[in-house]
């Protein structure tokens, strides 16, 4: 057994390997490389993909996983959630062929130019045939597995294990009309100025503060680094090298702050994961939700707070005293969570975030189902997002492009942002009843004991539970809506004297 078990880990490092050469390529796409490169790195890309696949997916390994599992038993706790992590992987990446994996990333690869060429240009039809092959090829994917309660719950197990298409639908539709009946108290009640948010501030000086913020949460730059991209994002390469990038927007500059928090969130995530399990399948986060819960946490609930910014405001007001002048802490406070109906999803606000949410949602369960065709997604983008937010985008660039997830393939993916803003507020909960003078700790500039908390918590277990599984084990409960409608109603009622 223990023969077999080092010949597994050394398989399973060899493809660790692989898969972080291809991040690396990934990586290097979206922050360094110029656009003439598309083809060989989709020829890259392709060729790694194929590779790991057919390494992933050979009879070896599936004789060895068939061993290991049969004997779990004598397997301690960690090589036995490394197995059984493994078998599921290798489930399903054996029901796909290799030639499928090799052409998806090739067209992926060019998808993702044409949209920054589309977003660039604000003109959809230049991303119009890739998004329609990759759609194509989602549906051929759903069709190598076998038939489930929905075709979309194939895909969202990719993002999040366990999770169905109901079960979302159902916390969604839950959710939805008391998210809509606090939005409406909102607009009912005095708006805050942020006019001071929008004003000309410094790239650079911007850039520094956020390196600032994130040092002191416990980013660790030995082990990372930031740089800029059309859409931030966090990857990880080992658990020593994990790397953020940010993005600047000359009309709402105070977004670089909120991005560069985001994106440690997850990188804090990757590097606070148990270095046993480097180069093994345990080694990334349990899942889309319970990463997007540390993303949104350390951006939101840390990063939008009073006493956060009790501590961090008088810095920021040296830093620019002119576009600050006369805003007293309370002002900026109410000004960074003003709630307001807008057209970009990264940029929106808490009470209106999920809404963006679930209109993708829809649209990808719509796709996926044949009800509805790509060519009609301007369309029907602007017409939902009039009906939830009352908003119309005036372009494609401020609607069906703005994100990059569809360009690489990943359909499945959105509602794990939603479901990551409900699991960050649930474990918020039980954080706050374990250490009590948290917010004591953010005026002093104080954040080691949260770190700690989620590192001992949430962090070092990796892939080790299932999702589902970490949220109780960790409150005491699965994902629920509850704590979030809660923490919602709190701070607005307090923002906006409801």
């Amino acid at each position: 057994m223990h023969e077999k078990l080092n010949e597994f880990k050394q398989i399973m490092a060899e493809i660790a390997d692989l898969n972080t050469a291809a991040s690396v390529l990934g990586w290097d796409q979206q922050v360094n490389m110029p656009s003439g490169g598309t083809e060989a790195r989709g020829n890259h890309l392709a060729t790694l993909g194929k590779f790991t696949h057919e390494l992933f997916t050979s009879e070896k390994v599936g004789k060895l996983l068939e061993e290991l599992s049969s004997d779990a038993s004598a397997l301690g706790p960690d090589d036995a959630a490394m197995v059984r992590v493994a078998k599921r992987d290798y489930d399903k990446e054996t029901r796909v062929p290799g030639e499928f994996i090799a052409e998806m990333a090739m067209v992926s690869a060019h998808a993702h130019e044409a949209w920054f060429e589309a977003r660039a240009k604000s003109d959809f039809s230049i991303f119009r045939p890739n998004l329609e092959k990759i759609v194509e090829m989602t549906r051929q994917y759903v069709q190598f597995f076998p038939p489930a309660d929905h075709p979309y719950d194939t895909l969202l197990d990719n993002f999040e294990p366990g999770m169905k298409t109901a079960d979302v639908q159902a916390i969604f539709n839950a959710l939805r009309p008391r998210q809509v009946q606090l939005i409406k108290k909102i607009a009912a009640a005095k708006q805050v100025n942020n006019a001071f948010l929008h004003k000309k501030y410094s790239e650079k000086k911007l850039w520094d503060f956020g390196v600032d913020v994130v040092t002191q949460y416990g980013y660790d730059w030995s082990r990372g680094r930031q740089d800029k991209a059309a859409h931030p994002f966090e990857t990880t390469f080992s658990i020593n090298d994990v790397r953020i990038t940010t993005r600047f927007e000359k009309n709402n500059p105070i977004a670089m702050l909120f991005s560069t928090m985001h994106e440690s969130g997850h990188a804090m995530y990757e590097q606070g994961v148990n270095i046993e399990y480097e180069r093994t399948p345990l080694q990334r986060g349990a899942s889309l939700a319970v990463h997007e819960s540390q993303s949104r946490m350390w951006e939101n609930l840390v990063g939008r707070s009073l006493p956060f910014w009790e501590h961090f405001y008088p810095r920021l007001k040296k830093i620019f005293p002119a576009q600050l002048d006369g805003v007293s802490l309370r002002n900026f406070y109410k000004g960074i969570n003003k709630v307001e109906p807008s057209l970009i999803r990264v940029n929106a606000d808490e009470a209106t975030y999920n809404l963006h949410i679930m209109l993708r949602l829809e649209l990808e369960i719509g796709m996926v189902e044949g009800r509805i065709s790509v060519k009609d997604l301007p369309e029907i983008w602007n017409a939902k997002m009039q009906d939830y937010l009352g908003v119309v985008p005036p372009n494609d660039a401020l609607g069906v492009l703005q994100d990059i997830h569809w360009s690489g393939g990943m359909i499945g993916y959105f509602s794990t942002y939603a479901l990551g803003n409900l699991v960050s507020a649930q474990l918020w909960e039980k954080i706050n009843k374990d250490i009590p003078d948290l917010d004591e700790q953010f005026r002093k500039g104080k954040f080691d004991s949260l770190l700690g908390w989620l590192r001992e918590n949430v962090h070092r277990h990796g892939r080790k539970y299932d999702p589902q599984d970490l949220v109780q084990r960790v409150t005491g409960s699965k994902i629920t809506a509850e704590p979030y409608v809660r923490y919602l109603t709190a701070k607005y009622s307090d923002i906006y004297g409801l």
